[in-house]
This record gives structure tokens, C-alpha cells and sequence, in this order.
């Protein structure tokens, strides 16, 4: 359970459609890349239509605040489908970092579980307890440059561990001594700070432990803005939310 799981869920009926050109995506994109399982017509760049409108308004905002840099989307809707593979893709490739048989119940393989939860949803087919992404209110995003290229926050997106926690180079460079890491890590810190800034300001909620997630309508966002319920659930269909 996520502290807001308990939230009851309004769903206003707003209709999933695809993000408009004004956007830079990120392709290919790295699930479908990965072989996670979208339908022939389940593309992932696609949001609500309340969402968009907040996005374009954070686009706006970043462009006054820093001319030529771009919001660039790495993710957006997933299927439950998808977010089960990539749950199951994300504990793999811990093990396979920290050497661990993810076939083999131990404690360290617990603990690959618990810390890749930190990062990723579980996949409740439960409509009370959708996973953001599926409700197609979230989006993962990052900055980009005037060539388009994406910038360097500090850590990929998807990065397992305290490293992409926003706040995390706030930390680094108060207590490094060395002024050149020092300078970097204020780099970083800065970049994540101006696409929170954009995104808070158009309406957006942040994921706690995730610089790149923002959402706006479910029950992540309704839990951090102190809203008493969410306006957006798990997406159904083509045509209709569930």
C-alpha cells in the first residue's frame, strides 16, 4: 500500500489522447525497446486531456525561464501489461547488479523487492489502487537543449537508488570539498530544480522519490496537494476510463 491508496477515485471521464508535436519524445522509446508488451494500438505518449493542457503550460513556463531548453518525454501512459513487465524487468536487472538469484526466496533479494518499490507501482489490477501510469496522469520527463539532446540531471531516469531522489544534489555539493564535484552537483541540482519549479507551477505533483515523475488528477498528486479525492483512474480502453 502507498499512502495514497486510501484516496477514493472520481473520474472525470476525460478522453486519452496522443501529445501533440509541441513535445520532444524520446525515441525509441525504452519499454517498447525493452519488449514490454503494448498493443498494436497501446502507444505510451499519450495523456489525459487536462494533463496535456498543464503540460503545455509547464512548457511555456520553462521556455520564458530558460529560452531554448524543451520538455522531453521519456514516458507517459502504460498499460497494467506493461507496468507488470517492466516491475519485473527493474527487479532482474537489480539482481544482476548486486548479484543476486532473483529465482532464490533470501533477504537480499527481499530487499531488491522493497527497493525497487521505491521506483515502481505495483501492478494492482485493483481500480481503488491503480498505478499512476496506468490512469494516464503521469509522465516522466527531463530537460532538453537547444539541440534537442537531453540534458544531464545527475542520474537516468529509472535510476534505482538515493541518486534520484530531487532533492539529492542539494546534499552533494553542501558537503563536498571538491569544487569541481561541488560545481557539478550544483549543475544538476539546478536543472532538477527548474523542472520541478515548471511543473509544481502548471498544476503538477512530484513523485518523492523520483525526479523525473509528476502527475496531476490521481491519487499521488491528490496526496500531496491535500486534495480529498482523484479525478483520474485507471485507463480502460480506447474510448473509456475504468
Amino acid at each position: 500500500m502507498r499512502p495514497w491508496s486510501p484516496i477514493p477515485i472520481h473520474d472525470c471521464g476525460e478522453l486519452l489522447l496522443p501529445l501533440p508535436p509541441d513535445f520532444l519524445r524520446l525515441e525509441p522509446h525504452p519499454y517498447v525497446a525493452a519488449g514490454a508488451p503494448y498493443g498494436a494500438d497501446a502507444c505510451p505518449f499519450r495523456l489525459r486531456q487536462g494533463v496535456i493542457e498543464r503540460l503545455l503550460q509547464a512548457q511555456q513556463l520553462l521556455q520564458e525561464r530558460s529560452p531554448g531548453c524543451r520538455l522531453a518525454i521519456f514516458d507517459a501512459w502504460r498499460p497494467l501489461a506493461v507496468q507488470r513487465f517492466m516491475v519485473a524487468h527493474a527487479i532482474a536487472e537489480e539482481c544482476q547488479r548486486r548479484g543476486v538469484d532473483p529465482h532464490q526466496p533470501s533477504a537480499e533479494l527481499e530487499a531488491v523487492e522493497q527497493e525497487v518499490g521505491r521506483f515502481w507501482a505495483p501492478p494492482s489490477d485493483d481500480p481503488a489502487t491503480p498505478p499512476p501510469h496506468s490512469t494516464g496522469a503521469a509522465v516522466d520527463l527531463t530537460l532538453s537543449g537547444p539541440n534537442g539532446e537531453p540534458l544531464d540531471l545527475g542520474s537516468p531516469i529509472d535510476a534505482i537508488g538515493a541518486v534520484s531522489e530531487p532533492d539529492h544534489f542539494a546534499g552533494v555539493a553542501r558537503e563536498a570539498s571538491d569544487p569541481e564535484l561541488r560545481n557539478q552537483a550544483a549543475l544538476f541540482n539546478q536543472r532538477r530544480d527548474l523542472l520541478a519549479a515548471v511543473m509544481l507551477e502548471a498544476g503538477f505533483a512530484q513523485h518523492p522519490n523520483e525526479w523525473w515523475h509528476f502527475s496531476h488528477g490521481d491519487q499521488l498528486w491528490a496526496w500531496r496537494t491535500g486534495n480529498k479525492q482523484a479525478t483520474y483512474g485507471r485507463w480502460g480502453g480506447s474510448s473509456s476510463p475504468s
